[in-house]
C-alpha cells in the first residue's frame, strides 16, 4: 500500500465514511451471526451468512483500493510514538481481517464442495456427484475453516481496541478523531 498520508484532520470524505461504516456494520453483524450459527447449529442461516459475506467482500475490495489510492489518514492530534504504532497495527489488522474473513469463508465453501451462491444465484455450483455433495479439497477447506474461526477472537479484540481508541481520543485527548468518523467538522 502507499505510504502517503492524506490530510484528513478536518473531515473524511463521504466515500471513506460510507465504506467504513458499511463494512463495520456488516462485519460485526456477520461475526455475531457466525457465533449464533455455531452455538445453535442454525444451518438454515448459512446461505444468508455466505451471501452477505460475498456481498460485503465487493465493498471491502473497493475500500482497500480506496485506501491504497488515498493513503492512510493523518492523526487528528499529537500522539506518542507507541500510540501511533498501536493505531497503525490495529488498522492493519482490521483491513487484513476484513479481507481474510470473506476470502477464507469462500475458500471453505468452495473447497468443501458447497460452491458459492449469492442470494440463490450460483456463482460457482456445488460439487455434486450422484446428487451428493463431494469435497473438492479437504485440506484447503480445513485450513480455510481454521483461518475463518481464528479470525473471530482477533477481530473482536481489534474492533474493541479500535472503539476504545476512538473513545480515548474523544474523552481524554479531546481531538477531532471521533467527530470526523461520524462526518462532523471540527469546530475548534
Amino acid at each position: 500500500m502507499s505510504s502517503k498520508m492524506k490530510d484528513t484532520r478536518e473531515r473524511f470524505s463521504h466515500i471513506t465514511l460510507s465504506l467504513h461504516w458499511l463494512i463495520a456494520i456488516f462485519i460485526i453483524g456477520l461475526m455475531a451471526l457466525g457465533v449464533y450459527m455455531g452455538e445453535t447449529a442454525s444451518y438454515g442461516l448459512y446461505p444468508t451468512h455466505k451471501s452477505l459475506g460475498i456481498f460485503i467482500f465487493i465493498f471491502i475490495v473497493i475500500r482497500v483500493l480506496w485506501r491504497w489510492k488515498n493513503g492512510w489518514p493523518q492523526p487528528a492530534g499529537k500522539h506518542s510514538g507507541w500510540e501511533q504504532a498501536l493505531a497503525k497495527l490495529i488498522h492493519w489488522i482490521l483491513i487484513l481481517g476484513t479481507l481474510a474473513f470473506p476470502i477464507s469463508g469462500m475458500l471453505m465453501s468452495y473447497a468443501g464442495g458447497h460452491g458459492l451462491q449469492l442470494f440463490g444465484l450460483d456463482l460457482v455450483s456445488a460439487n455434486l456427484v450422484d446428487g451428493k455433495r463431494e469435497v473438492l479439497n479437504a485440506a484447503l477447506a480445513g485450513s480455510a475453516n481454521a483461518v475463518h474461526k481464528s479470525l473471530l477472537p482477533i477481530m473482536t479484540a481489534a474492533i474493541l481496541l479500535h472503539i476504545a481508541g476512538a473513545l480515548k481520543h474523544h474523552v481524554i485527548d479531546k481531538d477531532n478523531t471521533l467527530k470526523r468518523m461520524f462526518g462532523f467538522k471540527n469546530n475548534a
